[in-house]
C-alpha cells in the first residue's frame, strides 16, 4: 500500500505556533523531511523511531535540490510511508509546497496539506507591526523577494504595487535596494514607512524601521540578514505603540537549563513567555538507586510508619513507582502523616492523591524541621526516602528529638551520558544566564565543562557576562564554592519564583 505525504506549515519560528494538527500528524509520522525555517524543537513531537531527513536551503547552500526533495517525497510515500513535511511558515506562502504536491499528485501518491502561521503576518505581528489596520490600511500585498532565477524577466507588477497600502516581502533582503528602488520609481514615496524584521517570532528576532528610501542603508549598517520580512506602509508607525514582544523582560537571552531532561520542559515554558532562548543541557538524569532492595521493603512494611517525609518530587515518584510495582496506591499511607519539603513535592503528592499534612514555609531541610516543631517525635518511626547523596542535617535533627529515621536511598543522580558535548557547544555558542535548581546541577556542571572553560565561567560571572540564578540557598553555596558568583536567589525556592526574579534582575516585572 501506498503512503501518504502530509504538507504541514511548521510556522514562522516560535514553536507554539504550531498548529493542534500538525502535532498530531508530527506524533504519527514515520518520516519527517524537514528544511531550514522549521525549528528543529518541533522534531520532538514525532516518535523517536521516526526517520528525520534535512533537506534544508540556506541562501546558495542547499542540501538537497528541489527536483530530489520531490523525488524522495514521492519514494517515501510509495513505499508506504507516513511523511510530515515540515516546511517553515505555511506551505503554501512562497514555500515551494504547490511544485511538491503537484509532483505527488502526477505520480498517483495521496496528500493533504495543513496550512501554517506564516512568517508575512507573524513576523511583522510579533514586531508590533500589524499588516492591516483600518486607521492606516485596508489591503496588504505579499511578493516574494526572490522571483524564480529562470523566468527570462520579473512578472512583479511594480505599477500595481506601488498603489497598495501594505506590502510585505519575503525573501528580499539581497535584493532590497533594487525592490525599494522600483517602488520609488513606480510612484512610492520615498519618506513612507518601512521596516525590516529578521527571524521573526523567535527570541533571536531583531527589527530595524525606517523610510523606503533609506531603508537599504539602514538595514545594512544594522547587519540585518536573511531570513527577515520587509513590511512597507504607514502601518510601520504603529510599531512603537504596539511593540511587545522584543519588550518582554528576559527577549533575547539565552538561559542555560539545567534541570534534567524530564524536567526541563516547565523551566523552559515559563523562559520562553518572557522572551527567552532556553538551552536544555541536562546536567543530572535521576536513575533508580543502586540497591532497590532497602526501597522495596520500606515500602512493604508502609502501614509501620508514623511519618512519611518527601524532600523532592523526584522522591515522590521513586517511592509511588516502587508502591505501583507492589500493587499499592495512595491508600497505603493512610495510617501515616505526610511531610512535603515544599510546594513542587506537595504538588507531586497531590497528584497522586495526597495532600500533604505538613509542608514547609521555607524549602529547605532546615524549613522542614521548623514545620515539625510543634509535632511530638518522640518514639514516631520516619521513613524518610530521598536521594542516595544528601545532606545529613535532617535525619540527625529528628534522631535528637527521639525519632527513629530510617533513610532510604529512593533514586540516584549523575551526569548523562553526551552531556558534555552539549555543554560544550552551548558555553562555546554563549549563554547569558545560567540556572541551577539543586546543588547537583552545580557540581556535574562544573564535572562537564571541564577546567578551562568552568575557569572561564567563573570570570564572566565575576565580572557579570554570565547571570547566575540559584533556586535557593543550599545551592548558591554549593555554587559559591564552586567558584561562581551567584546574582540571584528568589525568595520563595520555586521555579516560578526563579523566573520572576530573573524578570526583575533583567530590569521589568
Amino acid at each position: 500500500m501506498s503512503g501518504k505525504v502530509y504538507l504541514v506549515g511548521a510556522g514562522p519560528g516560535d514553536p507554539e505556533l504550531i498548529t493542534l494538527k500538525a502535532s498530531r500528524l508530527l506524533a504519527e509520522a514515520d518520516t519527517v523531511v524537514y528544511d531550514f525555517l522549521a525549528n528543529p524543537e518541533l522534531l520532538a513531537l514525532a516518535p523517536p523511531e521516526a526517520e528525520r531527513i534535512y533537506v534544508g536551503k540556506k541562501g546558495g547552500d542547499h542540501t538537497m535540490g528541489q527536483e530530489d526533495i520531490n523525488d524522495l517525497l514521492c519514494q517515501l510515500a510509495a513505499g508506504g510511508k507516513t511523511v510530515v513535511r515540515l516546511k517553515g511558515g505555511d506551505p503554501f506562502v512562497f514555500g515551494r509546497g504547490g511544485e511538491e504536491a503537484s509532483a505527488l499528485f502526477k505520480r498517483g501518491l495521496a496528500f493533504e496539506v495543513v496550512p501554517g502561521v506564516t512568517s508575512a503576518i507573524a513576523g511583522p505581528a510579533y514586531a508590533g507591526i500589524p499588516v492591516t489596520d483600518r486607521r492606516h490600511a485596508t489591503e496588504v500585498a505579499f511578493v516574494t523577494g526572490h522571483e524564480d532565477p529562470s523566468k527570462d524577466s520579473s512578472t512583479i507588477n511594480w505599477a500595481a504595487l506601488a498603489g497598495i497600502h501594505t506590502l510585505v516581502f519575503l525573501m528580499g533582503i539581497k535584493n532590497l535596494p533594487n525592490i525599494c528602488a522600483r517602488l520609488m520609481e513606480h510612484g512610492k514615496p520615498g519618506d513612507t514607512p518601512a521596516a525590516c524584521v529578521r527571524w521573526g517570532t523567535t527570541p533571536a528576532q531583531r527589527s530595524v524601521t525606517s523610510d523606503l528610501a533609506h531603508l537599504p542603508e539602514v538595514v545594512r549598517q544594522a547587519g540585518i540578514k536573511p531570513p527577515a520580512v520587509t513590511i512597507v506602509g504607514s502601518v510601520v508607525e504603529l510599531k512603537d505603540e504596539l511593540g511587545w514582544f522584543e519588550n518582554l523582560p528576559l527577549f533575547g537571552k539565552r538561559v542555560l537549563v539545567t534541570r534534567t531532561r524530564n524536567q526541563a520542559g516547565k523551566l523552559s515554558r515559563a523562559l520562553r513567555r518572557l522572551g527567552a532562548e532556553p538551552v536544555e543541557v541536562p546536567t543530572i538524569e535521576v536513575l533508580p538507586p543502586s540497591d532497590p532492595e532497602p526501597l522495596r521493603r520500606a515500602v512493604a512494611s508502609l502501614a509501620d510508619y508514623d511519618l512519611v517525609m518527601l524532600t523532592s518530587a523526584n522522591g515522590v515518584q521513586a517511592l509511588f513507582s516502587e508502591m505501583a510495582r507492589q500493587g499499592l496506591d495512595a491508600r497505603a499511607l493512610a495510617g501515616a502523616r505526610v511531610a512535603a519539603i515544599g510546594p513542587a513535592t506537595a504538588a507531586a503528592l497531590a497528584e497522586r492523591g495526597i495532600q500533604a499534612d505538613i509542608t514547609a514555609r521555607v524549602f529547605v531541610a532546615e524549613g522542614l524541621i521548623k514545620a515539625l516543631e510543634s509535632h511530638h517525635l518522640a518514639a514516631a518511626r520516619v521513613l524518610l526516602p530521598r536521594a542516595a547523596q544528601a545532606r545529613p542535617v535532617l535525619p540527625e535533627t529528628l534522631r535528637r528529638r527521639g525519632a527513629e529515621v530510617e533513610v532510604v536511598p529512593a533514586y540516584r543522580t549523575q551526569a548523562p551520558a553526551g552531556s558534555a558535548d552539549k555543554l560544550a557547544e552551548a558555553l562555546d555558542q554563549g549563554v547569558d544566564i545560567i540556572t541551577f535548581t539543586a546543588s547537583s546541577t552545580v557540581t556535574n556542571l562544573r564535572e562537564l565543562a571541564g577546567r578551562q572553560r568552568h575557569q572561564r565561567l567563573v570570570a564572566a560571572s565575576a565580572e557579570g557576562a554570565v547571570t547566575i540564578a540559584s533556586i535557593g540557598p543550599i545551592t548558591s553555596d554549593t555554587a559559591r564554592a564552586a567558584g561562581l558568583t551567584v546574582h540571584l536567589e528568589p525568595e520563595a525556592y520555586t521555579i516560578e519564583a526563579l523566573v520572576d526574579s530573573l524578570a526583575r534582575h533583567c530590569g521589568r516585572s
